[in-house]
């Protein structure tokens, strides 16, 4: 359940606070930070990803005798690896064609296309909220069926 609600929290954490931020300095600040921040997220983001992918399939195969919490927790699982497509394919592309810009000159519709970013970081908290919650339920499933057996 760590790593799910590492995951959840540190998405929480950029849509709140880094994200907003980014639009409150000069370009060129926002630029060279975001780009910056990329290298940094990049095997952290992944590693968390990726566990929490196997995580909950994990805990599916331990406790596959609890039906509710091992459907539950394979639903956490498939809200982790949404989490995982949407930003393979929906920020990554975004994040490649930031990092060729100029900091001083950006792209005449960057506003445009960081927007269109936030619309896919937004999915990708929500999955990343769905998986924390769905394996906090498979938790509660499983050791309610637990106590009755």
């Amino acid at each position: 359940m760590l790593v799910t609600g590492l995951l959840a929290g540190a998405f929480m954490y950029g849509l709140l606070n880094v994200v907003p931020t980014f639009y409150e300095v000069p370009v060129d600040v926002h630029i060279i930070y975001r780009t910056r921040l990329m290298t940094h997220n990049s095997v952290t983001m992944q590693f968390l990803m990726g566990a929490s992918i196997v995580a909950p399939l994990v805990y599916a195969g331990m406790n596959r005798h609890a039906q509710g919490g091992m459907l539950t927790a394979l639903l956490s699982s498939i809200f982790a690896l949404c989490c995982l497509l949407v930003t393979r394919f929906g920020n990554v592309p975004i994040n490649q064609v930031i990092k060729t810009w100029p900091p001083d000159y950006p792209p005449l519709n960057w506003r445009a296309l960081l927007h269109t970013w936030d619309r896919y970081n937004l999915i990708r908290t929500l999955a990343a909220l769905g998986s924390f919650v769905s394996f906090i339920i498979a938790t509660r499933l499983f050791r309610h069926t637990a106590t009755i057996q």
